[in-house]
């Protein structure tokens, strides 16, 4: 071990150099290293590189910005919280995803970000970058972005939007339109599954349910449920959760404009709360309660106004 230490303390001390090839050829080795020795990795970190490979982020060099994200990667595998202490790191990656010299780079940076917010502490940091939220955003509303550089977005998207208050944010830049744009237009299973993960969670706002109605949201998750429509078990929970925290978080009025729409999918509902797993199924129950009691209470009203109206030509 302490042989690598001292290989890895000589590579890391070559990033100050002077010399942009000495510097670029040290993180070409420390992306290797780092890639193939996982023991490595900690003793990367400790050694002082973070500051130098966020600094890199900023290259012009492609050779260096690549490697540099790559490494960083690697890195918050196992050291997220010396990243997250460095100082201008998440900056350097916000830079990294919009200014790109390749869509490398961009997954990279993405994946570093996704891996961070396993954290649960940091998603509200994060989440308070806007400039990350609006490269994330921005990467799943190019038509240009490859489907591997659109994973990791929707990853990242999904980590941040996990804490409560950073939804409306994602919202309020322009991620609905692009979310239900890419369910409608691209049919790859793994892109459906994490584009309904996202939207289940970002549903989960007051702010949802106006920027849902206006991309007809509600109508394309229930086509979703259908079983016609080849949808993967998991995308099909994915679209009951998203209709339960719609319904939770907008109130009865919601809740009856949800059950006007979702009337004709009941059944497959139904099918999700019979063989779902188990969180699946749970909120399946949940729904079909809620709009039970919606209709219901939908039913009652109507009886009222009756009674009202018979009253009045007395």
């Amino acid at each position: 071990m302490e042989v690598k230490r001292r290989a890895v303390k000589n590579l890391v001390t070559k990033l100050s150099s002077v010399s942009e090839q000495t510097r670029t050829e040290a993180i070409c080795e420390l992306r290797l290293i780092s890639k193939n020795d996982s023991d490595s990795r900690p003793l990367i970190a400790d050694a002082g590189a973070v500051p130098y490979l966020a600094e890199s982020l900023y290259s012009s060099n492609k050779l260096s910005q690549e490697n540099a994200t790559a490494t960083l990667h690697n890195l918050s595998i196992s050291s997220k919280d010396l990243l997250m202490s460095t100082r201008g790191l998440l900056d350097a990656l916000s830079h990294a995803l919009r200014n790109p010299s390749s869509p490398f780079v961009v997954q990279c940076a993405a994946a570093t970000i996704f891996s961070l917010l396993t954290v649960e502490s940091y998603r509200s940091i994060i989440g308070h970058k806007r400039d990350i939220l609006f490269g994330l955003v921005d990467i799943i509303k190019s038509p240009n972005s490859d489907s591997r550089t659109v994973k990791d977005a929707l990853k990242a998207l999904f980590g941040i939007a996990l804490y409560p208050l950073n939804r409306a944010q994602i919202i309020e830049l322009g991620a609905v339109p692009a979310l239900f744009s890419l369910l409608c237009h691209d049919g790859r299973v793994g892109i459906l599954e994490d584009v309904t993960a996202v939207i289940a969670q970002i549903a989960g706002c007051e702010e949802s349910w106006e920027a849902f109605r206006k991309v007809s949201g509600v109508g394309v998750l229930v086509d979703l449920l259908d079983s016609s429509t080849g949808s993967s078990s998991r995308t099909k929970e994915n679209a009951v959760s998203a209709l339960l925290n719609l319904v939770q978080c907008g109130g009865e009025e919601i809740a009856n404009s949800v059950r006007d729409t979702v009337l004709g999918a009941v059944d497959d509902i139904i099918e999700v709360a019979e063989n779902g797993t188990d969180k699946g199924r749970s909120k399946a129950m949940t729904l079909l309660k809620i709009l039970d009691a919606s209709s219901c209470m939908f039913q009652e009203e109507e009886q009222m106004d009756c009674l009202s109206n018979s009253n009045h030509s007395l």
